[in-house]
């Protein structure tokens, strides 16, 4: 059974921006793109870098990792250019009044 858990407040994640949480296992990033949040692993499948670091498009829904470039899709994790060829993990977001909860990576 899949376990969502309460990471943030809406007006924590304007549009255009991220935020980061800690899950026990995993590090996540939830994208705002105008008005729809995504949430991706924050670790590069090229070298597991810190992806939530880089600089967000979200325009084009896409992150830019910091270290070698690579480049993914916010809202479907696929990578869009090299070093990377993996997607990185992705995790569904829920919004429920003014809260969001995102599905646990620790499950």
């Amino acid at each position: 059974m899949t376990k969502f858990v309460k990471v943030a407040n809406l007006a924590d994640v304007p549009p255009g921006e991220r935020i980061w949480y800690d899950f026990a296992d995993e590090t996540v990033v939830i994208f705002n793109v105008n008005g729809t949040l995504y949430c991706v692993a924050d670790r590069c499948t090229h070298d597991d870098g810190p992806l939530g670091d880089g600089t967000f498009d979200a325009r084009n829904c896409e992150i830019h990792c910091p270290r070698h470039g690579a480049i993914f899709d916010v809202r479907t994790g696929e990578a869009l250019a090299m070093p990377a060829v993996k997607p990185v993990p992705t995790f569904t977001v829920k919004i429920e009044g003014d809260e969001i909860w995102v599905e646990s990576p620790d499950e």
